[in-house]
C-alpha cells in the first residue's frame, strides 16, 4: 500500500512536529539574526550604555525603597485583574501623579508598555476606522495595529504630508494616526505638530507611544506632547511606559477622560491581565516623584546625549543626531553588528544590538542610551571603547 505524503507526515514520529523550527533557527544563523539570553549578575562591573535607565533611577535608593516598602505592604503581587482585585490605592494615585504630570486628564496603568499600546490600539478603533501608521514605529505599535481588525496603512516616515494625503483620501468614517515620538533605533522625533495638524485637517484623532520621550523631552521631563504644545488636547492619546526614565515597570495610557473610561470597560489587555505588582507602582511612583523634584535631569539626559553623538562622529563613525536620549551608530552588517557589541563588553562596555527586522530600513546599529547619571570619564570610556573596536566596511 502506497502511503499519501500529507499521510505520511500527518504519522511521523511526535519529535519531527517541530523539525521546522530547526531549519528555520540554521536560516537565522545564516543571516547573522540567533539571538541569545545572557543572565547579567545584580552587580554587573560594565559600564551600561544599553538599558533605557535615561534618568539613572533604576538603582535610586529612594525607589528601591519605595519598590520593597509597597511589596511588604501590598504584597508581592496584585492578585487578580485590574477590575476585579489588581487595583490598590497605590496604582489610583500613581495614574492620579502621572496625569497631572503629564499634563491630561487621566491616565490607565498596564502592566507593560507594549499592553498599553494594544489596548491603546485595539479598543479606539475597529473595523470602521483607518489606522496611518508611521513606517518606522515600535513593534508594539505594528502588533496593535494587526489585532485592531481596523484597515491599516502603512505611512512613509516622518511625513505629515504623506499622511495627511492618505487621510484625505480615506472612505472610513473614523480614522487614528498613530506614530512614536521618538523612534527607538535612531533616536529621532517625530514631527509631532506637523501630525497633529494632518490628524486635525481631516478629522483623525492622534495617538503617539512616548515612551522614549517621557522624562526627557518637555519642561522637566513631562514629554514630547508638552515639547510640541499638545498636551491636554482632547483629540490626542499618548501612551509612555514606566520601564524607562521612570526605571521600574508597566505602561500607561495618557489623554481625555472618556478615553480611559472606555479603555476601562473595553480593552482586552486590562481586563483580562493581571494588574502591575505593587513594588513596581511604588517605585514608578518615586521615580516620577524624584523627576518632579529634579527636573535637569531631563536636560541632562539630552545633554550627554548630544556629547556622545558629536564626540562619536568626530572619531569618525555614523552615529545618529539625537533628538531625546538614544544615540545610534551604524554598523556594516549584522554580523557585525554582532561582533562589535561583543567587543565592546569584553572591553567593559555594554551597548545595544539592533539587527533586522528590528531596524525597519535593514542597516544594523549598536545603541546607546545616554544616562542622566553619566560622567564625563565615562562618556570619554564610551568613545573611546566604540571606536578601537569599530569593525572596518
Amino acid at each position: 500500500m502506497i502511503q499519501h505524503p500529507a499521510t505520511a507526515r500527518r504519522t511521523s514520529a511526535p519529535a519531527a512536529v517541530f523539525d521546522w523550527l530547526d531549519e528555520a533557527a540554521e536560516l537565522r544563523a545564516r543571516a547573522g539574526l540567533t539571538r541569545t539570553l545572557r543572565a547579567r549578575p545584580a552587580q554587573d562591573p560594565v559600564l551600561d550604555l544599553a538599558s533605557n535607565d535615561y534618568l539613572g533611577l533604576t538603582h535610586h535608593p529612594e525607589v528601591t525603597r519605595a519598590a520593597a516598602e509597597a511589596a511588604l505592604r501590598w504584597g508581592a503581587g496584585a492578585t487578580g485583574s485590574r477590575l476585579v482585585t489588581g487595583t490598590t490605592e497605590l496604582h489610583a494615585e500613581l495614574e492620579v501623579e502621572l496625569a497631572d504630570f503629564y499634563g491630561v486628564e487621566a491616565a490607565l496603568v498596564f502592566s507593560s508598555g507594549y499592553a498599553a499600546n494594544l489596548a491603546a490600539l485595539t479598543a479606539l478603533t475597529d473595523p470602521d476606522t483607518l489606522i496611518v501608521s508611521d513606517a518606522y514605529n515600535h513593534a508594539s505599535l505594528i502588533d496593535g495595529c494587526r489585532l485592531s481588525r481596523a484597515d491599516v496603512h502603512r505611512a512613509p516616515h516622518a511625513d505629515p504630508d504623506a499622511a495627511a494625503a492618505v487621510l484625505a483620501e480615506r472612505h472610513q468614517p473614523r480614522a487614528l494616526l498613530v506614530s512614536d515620538t521618538v523612534f527607538s533605533v535612531d533616536g529621532n522625533a517625530a514631527p509631532l505638530t506637523g501630525l497633529a495638524a494632518a490628524a486635525r485637517a481631516h478629522g483623525a484623532a492622534l495617538l503617539v507611544d512616548d515612551a522614549h520621550g517621557l522624562g526627557v523631552l518637555g519642561a522637566g521631563g513631562r514629554g514630547a506632547l508638552t515639547a510640541a504644545g499638545l498636551a491636554g488636547e482632547p483629540d490626542v492619546v499618548a501612551t509612555a511606559t514606566l520601564s524607562k526614565s521612570l526605571g521600574s515597570q508597566g505602561g500607561v495610557v495618557l489623554g481625555p477622560r472618556r478615553v480611559i473610561r472606555h479603555l476601562v470597560e473595553t480593552a482586552r489587555t486590562f481586563i483580562f491581565d493581571t494588574g502591575l505588582a505593587p513594588a513596581a507602582v511604588g517605585a514608578a511612583l518615586a521615580a516620577l516623584r524624584l523627576l518632579r523634584a529634579e527636573p535637569a535631569r531631563a536636560e541632562r539626559a539630552r545633554e550627554v546625549a548630544l556629547t556622545l553623538a558629536a564626540r562619536l562622529t568626530d572619531a569618525g563613525l555614523r552615529a545618529s543626531e539625537p533628538d531625546a536620549a538614544v544615540v545610534s551608530v551604524r554598523a556594516p552588517g549584522p554580523e557585525q553588528a554582532v561582533a562589535w557589541a561583543a567587543a565592546c563588553r569584553a572591553a567593559g562596555l555594554a551597548v545595544g544590538c539592533f539587527r533586522p527586522p528590528s531596524v525597519p530600513d535593514g542597516y544594523s546599529r549598536l545603541r546607546l542610551t545616554a544616562r542622566a547619571d553619566l560622567t564625563d570619564d565615562q562618556i570619554d570610556l564610551a568613545v573611546r571603547t566604540l571606536s578601537v573596536t569599530a569593525p572596518l566596511g
